[in-house]
């Protein structure tokens, strides 16, 4: 049994330095956006930004207004009314009064074979005018500058696709208890330094910014070919990747910002549609996935203080210290960049443990119900599943 104790915390320990410093190197290697010059306005293409908004009233008004002031000469917004039943149309309307560059459509109904968003993002897209697309959400924050350094990246660069790690914003201990967590899998998890390697079959797409050339966009078919995608903003990113286009990832905690849900519970709920569509609908992989998140993440605390209450020594004890050193090290880390305290790396366990029980509840929910609830539409299962890219 120690023998085994050892081999298995080892194993942890390994993992924990070779996918830290891996991580470590590559998120480093990112661009970061507030250290790009903005293009000259005279070299601006044109930019649209869409987005769909349902029954988003209560942050709709102060985010929309953030888009409506961006320091760039040639812009337009769209913005999609997705069948909603609270005061967005009028806010949206409003704003419309009040500034030229804002567009809105209104959808009155989903048609068949089309998840609401994206069909949505869809008709946002066909009433857009730009030769540069962003994707982003109703409630997110853009600073006035954003645009012009996102281009000139792009430009620059030659990327047919970028996509922004954005300012989470966090209130409260366990929003900054799930989201440090989050952003410490999320970024080891998916190895977003690995996008732009065409080698590579690594690929981020994330809804709150990405933007894609309109050319890009419509050889690898848009959102219609992601229609039943859960979650469709990664699928973005892989449509793009497959269709052997250049992607990145690039830093902006300065330049966009969102706050993912208000509170634990919204946390955990607003998760129940996505998480196990994240998975692919794939039960092995869920289950391969909380495994690996309670192996590399609660086990090695658990042995440690174990190891530590029984006066063990050698190197089981040495393996435990080390992963949960490096877990707690590289959580520091992330904590500062997400500007928590780095006192949050102690609830690198707790994190866990929700953020597992977040991906267990969405999978048994959506067993349960026979498929997900999304914007009052319900969509079958085994149609999502036999969709799925």
């Amino acid at each position: 049994m120690h023998i085994l104790l050892t081999v298995l915390l080892g194993i942890a320990a390994v993992l924990w330095i070779i996918q830290g410093v891996r991580a470590g190197i590559g998120m480093s290697s990112l661009p970061k956006i507030h250290q790009i010059q903005p293009l000259a306005n005279e070299k601006c293409p044109r930019v649209s930004i869409v987005f769909a908004a349902r029954d988003e009233a209560e942050k709709l008004r102060g985010a929309l207004e953030t888009l409506l002031k961006l320091d760039y000469p040639d812009y337009e917004v769209v913005a999609v009314d997705d069948r909603s039943t609270d005061a967005t149309p009028q806010i949206l309307e409003e704003l419309a009064l009040r500034s030229p560059r804002l567009k809105v459509v209104h959808v009155t109904s989903l048609p068949p074979g089309w998840i609401g968003k994206t069909h949505a993002l869809d008709q946002g897209y066909r009433r857009a005018t730009g030769s540069f697309f962003v994707f982003t959400d109703a409630d997110v924050h853009f600073a006035p500058d954003v645009l012009g350094r996102v281009v000139a990246l792009m430009q620059e660069q030659k990327i047919d696709h970028l996509s922004l790690f954005t300012k989470m914003v966090m209130v409260g201990f366990w929003e900054r208890v799930v989201m440090t967590f989050f952003g410490l899998g999320f970024s080891i998890g998916v190895e977003a330094w690995r996008t732009s390697d065409p080698r590579s079959s690594a690929y981020v797409g994330i809804g709150a910014f990405q933007c894609i050339r309109r050319e890009v966009y419509e050889a690898v078919g848009g959102y219609k070919t992601v229609a039943l995608q859960v979650p469709e903003d990664m699928k973005v990113g892989k449509i793009v990747k497959r269709g052997g286009f250049r992607s990145q990832v690039a830093l902006a905690p300065h330049h966009v910002a969102v706050r993912w849900q208000a509170g634990l519970g919204n946390l955990v709920r607003g998760t129940t549609k996505t998480f196990f569509g994240a998975a692919n609908f794939n039960l092995k992989l869920v289950i391969l996935q909380v495994t690996g998140i309670l192996f590399m993440s609660v086990f090695p605390w658990v042995a440690l203080i174990w190891l530590v209450l029984a006066k063990s020594h050698g190197l089981a004890l040495i393996f435990a210290a080390v992963a949960v050193g490096a877990a707690f090290g590289i959580h520091i880390v992330v904590a500062i960049g997400a500007e928590a305290s780095p006192l949050y790396a102690f609830t690198h366990p707790i994190g866990a443990l929700i953020f597992a029980w977040m991906l267990t509840r969405s999978t048994i929910i959506t067993y349960w119900q026979g498929g997900v609830n999304w914007r009052e539409t319900f969509y079958p299962l085994e149609e999502l599943r036999r969709n799925v890219i």
